[in-house]
């Protein structure tokens, strides 16, 4: 069910501290934690302590919530010392999702050319 701690999910575990994590910032509702695979100087990524598989199910089923995780990706670049920063949401494993609980990349530190890759 939406929202409800998955027992095979590892953001769910990083959420109820069975798993450890860098922790950059906590609300009432995310978690901020360093990436152990990171992509850039600054690689965070920012979750809804919630449940919800990917970006598009969290927008649907709880929009506020979805907004609290944007909000935290600017806390974690301000935190950061970021003067520019990209946040990504990977849907999908076609898209590169591999941990099937929402999440924000929050990158910066380094040029971002566009397209990525």
């Amino acid at each position: 069910m939406a929202g409800e701690p998955q027992d095979d999910c590892l953001f769910c575990k990083i959420v109820a501290g069975q798993i450890p994590a860098t922790i950059v910032r906590e609300t009432e509702t995310t978690v901020a934690f360093r990436d152990i695979n990171p992509q850039a100087p600054t690689h965070v990524l920012v979750i809804p302590k919630a449940h919800h598989k990917d970006a598009g199910a969290l927008a649907a089923e709880a929009p506020q919530l979805a907004a609290d995780v944007l909000r935290e990706t600017r806390a974690v670049a301000d935190d950061e010392k970021l003067d520019s920063y990209r946040t990504v949401f990977n849907t999908g494993g076609g898209a590169g999702q591999t941990v099937w609980h929402a999440h924000a990349h929050v990158l910066g530190g380094r040029g971002l050319e566009w397209p990525p890759g």
